[in-house]
């Protein structure tokens, strides 16, 4: 464990926050802090450089013109690309997924030109997707299904280079057709999920702490109210 304070990056909550996903980076925080951890939380807007000096970073939520912005700005402060090169974890949400691919069309049909840390494309879709979503994960380090909320238009499709995050066996997912739901490239884990994803989902959590700190794994916090909003959420499934 190290012994300097681990930095959470919270990547454009200005323009990236929309759907509550900046909750991500104080679940993180709250279960380094349980674990006698100390963290603290760097907020990176649109009036910074991206820095790649950080341990983890998370990215929300956004509508298309904040996601226009939050790309014109990563592209121009490549921090997170750098950070991500040399291993460090990413969990990116929903619009990020899209900010983070080659490309991706606006519900206008303006075509915007990514980031590409993911092999990924998105168009949008003629219905939008609204609701529970409960997967099977298809990453090592997760043996729990996975649930969260989604409301998205983007139809996300794979590249070679990306693989899915899980298999859904309820809602959605990434949108076109093919029962998969999020990206996983590298260091970065990315989903449609909101909840917030990590509250929903502590193992998800604690393998991006893991990873933070260069441990295997970590040992699990017991939280009864945790463990009754998964069993409420997961019921929605059967």
């Amino acid at each position: 464990m190290p012994e300097s304070t681990v930095r959470i990056g919270l990547v454009l909550p200005d323009v990236m926050g929309t759907y509550g996903d900046s909750g991500n980076a104080l679940i993180l925080r709250q279960r380094l802090r349980m674990r006698g951890i100390d963290a603290e939380i760097v907020e990176i807007t649109l009036a910074d450089p991206v820095p790649d000096s950080l341990d983890v970073y998370t990215l929300g939520g956004a509508e298309d013109s904040a996601q226009r912005l939050a790309t014109r700005h990563l592209i121009r402060y490549p921090g997170l690309q750098k950070a991500a090169e040399r291993g460090a974890p990413v969990l990116a949400i929903c619009a990020a997924i899209q900010v983070l691919g080659h490309w991706y069309e606006t519900s206008a049909g303006e075509r915007v030109e990514g980031v590409s840390l993911l092999d990924v494309t998105t168009s949008p879709q003629a219905t939008r997707s609204i609701g529970e979503v409960i997967t099977r994960p298809l990453i090592d380090g997760l043996t729990q299904p996975l649930t969260g909320f989604e409301n998205h238009r983007g139809g996300t499709a794979l590249g070679p280079d990306a693989t899915a995050l899980g298999a859904v066996t309820h809602g959605v997912g990434n949108g076109v057709g093919d029962g998969r739901e999020g990206v996983v490239q590298g260091s970065v884990i990315s989903t449609y999920m909101h909840g917030p994803a990590l509250a929903r989902n502590p193992e998800l959590a604690d393998l991006l702490l893991a990873r933070a700190l260069g441990v295997t794994a970590l040992e699990p916090l017991h939280l009864d109210e945790v463990d009754r909003l998964r069993r409420e959420r997961l019921a929605v499934g059967r």
